[in-house]
């Protein structure tokens, strides 16, 4: 599914317009980053956990040239999905 795709089914299942579904799924993605950048972690019960975790500095090897590189240690973006979710695209309906 991509963005446009979302945003009309969050338009049919809402009843919003499209510009008002965009607006929607624009402010919740922006709210979600910010929370990230933060360090916060956004919690959405039966769905899952958006979180950061830390990725320390490693050696890596461009597979191209075998040429060893220095990988910089970064902050990256985690989510777990909750029971609810789970279950969902687990069942055999």
């Amino acid at each position: 599914m991509t963005k446009a795709e979302l945003i009309s089914a969050v338009a049919a299942g809402a009843g919003l317009k499209k510009v008002e579904a965009e607006k929607a799924v624009g402010a919740f993605i922006a709210t979600v980053t910010a929370a990230l950048k933060k360090g916060d972690k956004l919690s959405l019960v039966g769905f899952g956990t958006f979180s950061t975790a830390k990725r320390a500095a490693r050696k890596g090897q461009n597979p191209q040239t075998g040429k060893k590189i220095n990988i910089p240690a970064a902050t990256v973006p985690k989510f777990k999905a909750g029971k609810t979710l789970k279950e969902a695209v687990n069942s055999k309906k």
